[in-house]
């Protein structure tokens, strides 16, 4: 009995062997699947993170783009060449010299020595300049950082007469807060669109005819500016100047403290990818002092106050914000003036003194479109309004019919490289009451050296 219990014993051990064995593997099987769909579990959760996250870093990437391209676009608004706040490399307070070569041919129908512009008084250089080849304005432009805190520029300007004028040297902050910065010695006025811009810059040959009646061509000013650039996603930019007033409508004068004051405003932004858009208010007030001009061989002088406003509009539009192969620019200016004072007839002679106001406005409005890479056609029309001028006693002498001189202007150019330019105008120039002056100009800029990046 003893012997069959315990041979039913062995055998029990040997066959429960294997199926204790069997039963450890299959949880040995188990664990290891399980370990398994764990980790794809969480590789998958792990992917998921990862794809949101990179989700999320391209989002933020896109929208630093367009925060960096249109902080680009402020930073062209805000100045005409480029002002890093502090220098990275050696070199980086060496100046950028630029020289602009520029040469003109002249055809005109009337006598460029009779030009002026009916009921308006003169000032500055103004009219078509002379007939046949001539230099034109030509430019030389030094600009640097002078430290980590400012920047200076020096611009000179070649006249055809062989005359060399200092058209701006002055010192502007860099590390100033807040969005400011501070101008001062000679410059460019900041008020409206065009004035601020070199010659090398303008779309047509001359500026607009309310340019010349009411700024003498372009106000210069020695003297502070100051702008104020908001952190906002719009463009915003305010801005103030006082200076000597040397400029026309004012007169140079010895005296202390200032003689002009301007107060300029700017917006701007986007719409969509291909349109940009600019527009401003200014206003200039200056108090010439015996600010003389010709009349019919007779020198005449003015002492009073001059107030200017002015209105500026820009829309840009190019396909997907490039304006490599296409684009297009339309900009307008409206100017009105009023001066009131006194006015003295035939200084050297009658020296007859009385009264004198004066209400006048003018216009323009261009546009500029680029219908291949490098071929531009333009066309511009000027518009100025008479208003009404009172001389008192001396509209015997000096009262002139009421007339609203007008000229319209047609240009085509093209641009071998960003540094070389051949430009046609035609125009049909009225500014002379019963005078029509049909203008011809072929004009050639060519820039040499590193030159900064032009405003918006």
């Amino acid at each position: 009995m003893l012997k069959h219990t315990l041979l039913a014993s062995g055998i029990a051990m040997m066959l429960g062997q294997p199926l204790s064995a069997a039963a450890a593997d299959n949880a040995e099987l188990q664990q290891i699947r399980n370990e398994i769909r764990n980790m794809k579990e969480s590789y998958e959760a792990r992917i998921q993170a990862l794809e949101a996250r990179l989700k999320q870093a391209e989002g933020a990437a896109n929208e630093t783009q367009a925060m960096a391209r249109k902080a680009n676009e402020k930073a062209d608004q805000a100045a005409t060449a480029p002002q890093p706040a502090a220098p990275s490399n050696p070199n980086a307070f060496n100046p950028e010299v630029s020289l602009i070569l520029s040469g003109i041919y002249t055809n005109l129908s009337q006598d460029p020595a009779n030009y002026r512009i009916s009921g308006f008084v003169p000032g500055g250089e103004i009219g078509p300049g002379n007939r046949g080849f001539s230099l034109a304005e030509s430019e030389l432009g030094i600009y640097a950082n002078i430290d980590p805190n400012f920047y200076g520029g020096l611009n000179l300007a070649f006249a055809p007469d062989n005359t060399v004028g200092v058209e701006e040297a002055f010192v502007q902050t860099i590390g100033l807060s807040q969005g400011l910065s501070v101008k001062f010695g000679r410059y460019f006025s900041a008020i409206g669109y065009l004035n601020e811009q070199h010659a090398h810059v303008w779309d047509f040959v001359d500026n607009p005819l309310a340019y010349q009646a009411f700024l003498g061509t372009q106000l210069g000013e020695d003297g502070v500016q100051v702008k104020w650039l908001a952190p906002t996603e719009t463009f915003v930019e305010l801005g103030a100047e006082i200076g000597r007033g040397r400029s026309f409508p004012g007169s140079d004068r010895d005296k202390n403290g200032s003689g002009a004051a301007t107060v300029f405003a700017h917006v701007g932004g986007d719409v969509g990818v291909s349109h940009s858009w600019r527009a401003g208010l200014s206003y200039l007030r200056t108090s010439p002092q015996d600010r003389q001009y010709e009349d019919a061989a007779v020198t005449n002088s003015f002492a009073g106050t001059s107030k200017l406003w002015l209105a500026d509009f820009v829309w840009k539009w190019a396909p997907e914000g490039n304006p490599v192969y296409t684009s297009f620019k339309l900009q307008g200016e409206y100017f009105r003036r009023r001066e009131d004072g006194d006015l003295t007839y035939d200084v050297a002679g009658t020296a007859l003194s009385d009264a004198y106001a004066s209400s006048q406005s003018g216009w323009y409005l261009q546009g500029v479109y680029q219908f291949l890479p490098r071929w531009r056609v333009g066309l511009r029309r000027d518009q100025l309004d008479g208003g009404s001028v009172d001389y008192a006693s001396n509209n015997a002498n000096l009262g002139q019919p009421a007339y609203n001189p007008t000229k319209n202007s047609l240009m085509f150019d093209y641009n071998p490289s960003e540094f070389s330019r051949i430009r046609l105008q035609m125009a049909q120039d009225k500014s002379r009451q019963g005078v029509t002056d049909n203008q011809l100009f072929l004009q050639y800029q060519m820039s040499l050296g590193a030159h900064g990046a032009h405003k918006f």
